[in-house]
């Protein structure tokens, strides 16, 4: 039987931002690592987007050996504590599992945090030998994490360049406490500036210096790893009224600037008795769960049924435990406000699927005369992210596509020689394993052009 990770008691962690999941004991690590077929051709290595060798780890968990587990992991993957926590594996690695057919995949996502975090502390710093060139990499999500550490592992003299005070990216402003704490990526982040990784935080690439000031600071090469932060609206009226925020405002305000410890942090954040959120994704199941452990009563607004929600399962079914109220097949159409200009409810209309729509799900359509209003003091958008726009528009000569994203070629260089793209702001708003395997794609494309433009 397959061994999942225990998690607080719904009616325990709706009071506290503690983490939901304990994860997996040394003895259930074991048994689910025994489960493992081992198979030669190893179909869930294939299904990993940075390539880790599933098997082998999971053969030296089974062995008792979570140090040398954690060793393996990361000769791929620079950042496996968040990868075992919010990795969709049961979309990539534990899909493509044999064991799969019989919907009892092996707990590869339970297991690589099991290493993580058993042998947490423990130094793999390979020897390199110094190259003695310089590589600047700005953003420090994912992405840019990844990218610096493989580049550090080559030899090269890596910077990133991280705009914030902190390091993590959507990492540590976007993803909640109770689903990633703060500690385990900055144990990560520590991780990488021992391979030698020079952060500097405290610089906005664009501002600060634009990539000609840094090539003239002597780096031969630049990865733009500046994600999604643009957030996207309705168009609704009364958007513009207080209380209505965006996502990344919502959970930057909770997360960064750790309003859920007021007064301990003088970063207080009001959001009344009752909240709706917008949206069906990872961000906004996110959001709904901050409001109600804040002590809000909490409305996910969905326009289309609870299967096409883009949010991961298991944390729809956190969501559904804890006592978030789904209005499904929901459209909001106005936000009304009071005499202040505060907000007070939020008007809808249901909603029936159609025919499908170019993403393939079925397009919603309005029902008839169904307007009805739902009494909210806040409002938060969670609808989906654009590219940060701001280095396309300082930056002569860096090509971007309609959608706003950075355009690149099938080695991620962008159309100005030496720069590099990855992650959301090459693709869109896209998952934290996807975004590693740009990070991690695009060190090995930096390192090839290296080798041809200079000989080394």
């Amino acid at each position: 039987m397959r061994k999942d990770v225990k998690h607080q008691p719904a009616s325990q962690r709706i009071k506290n931002f503690s983490e939901v999941s304990s994860g997996l004991t040394k003895e259930d690590a074991v048994l689910e690592a025994k489960r493992c077929l081992q198979c030669k051709n190893a179909p869930c290595r294939k299904g990993c987007p940075v390539g880790i060798d599933i098997p082998a780890f999971i053969q030296l968990i089974k062995e008792g050996k979570p140090q040398e587990a954690l060793a393996k992991i990361k000769e791929k993957n620079n950042l496996p504590a968040i990868c075992g926590r919010v990795c969709p594996q049961e979309d990539q690695c534990e899909l493509a599992c044999v064991l799969n057919n019989k919907k009892i995949a092996i707990n590869i996502g339970g297991l690589e945090r099991f290493a993580a975090d058993s042998a947490q502390g423990t130094s793999h710093k390979p020897q390199v030998t110094s190259k003695n060139i310089k590589v600047a990499v700005v953003g420090s999500g994912p992405a840019g994490l990844t990218c610096a550490a493989d580049l550090a592992k080559m030899g090269y003299q890596t910077t990133l360049f991280e705009s914030l005070h902190t390091a993590g990216g959507v990492l540590v402003y976007g993803i909640p406490e109770f689903r990633l704490p703060k500690s385990i990526v900055q144990g990560e982040v520590e991780y990488i500036r021992a391979l030698g990784v020079d952060l500097k935080t405290d610089v906005l690439v664009g501002r600060t210096f634009s990539l000609e000031d840094l090539f003239q600071q002597g780096y031969k090469a630049i990865f733009l790893a500046t994600g999604a932060g643009l957030p996207q609206f309705l168009g609704i009226p009364g958007e513009n009224l207080d209380r209505v925020y965006s996502a990344n405002e919502f959970l930057t305000r909770v997360n960064l600037m750790k309003a859920y410890q007021f007064p301990e942090y003088i970063t207080p954040i009001n959001i009344g008795k009752r909240v709706a959120v917008i949206g069906g994704g990872n961000v906004a199941v996110d959001c709904a769960r901050v409001a109600l452990r804040l002590g809000s009563e909490v409305y996910l607004v969905y326009r289309r049924t609870e299967v096409e929600m883009p949010a991961r399962a298991e944390e729809k079914e956190n969501a559904k435990e804890e006592g978030i109220n789904f209005q499904i097949l929901t459209q909001p159409i106005k936000i009304q406000g009071d005499e202040k200009g505060f907000v007070r409810r939020l008007e809808c209309i249901k909603m029936e699927l159609g025919a499908p729509d170019a993403s393939g799900r079925r397009r919603p359509v309005p029902v008839n005369d169904s307007n009805f209003v739902l009494d909210a003091d806040t409002v938060v958008v969670a609808i989906g992210q654009n590219p940060n726009p701001l280095l396309p528009a300082v930056t002569k000569g860096l090509v971007t596509t309609e959608e706003g994203t950075i355009k690149i070629d099938e080695n991620n260089m962008t159309s100005i020689p030496g720069v590099f793209a990855g992650g959301d702001i090459a693709t869109g708003a896209d998952t934290v394993i996807s975004a590693m395997g740009a990070g991690k794609k695009s060190a090995a494309a930096i390192d090839q052009y290296i080798k041809e433009k200079y000989g080394k």
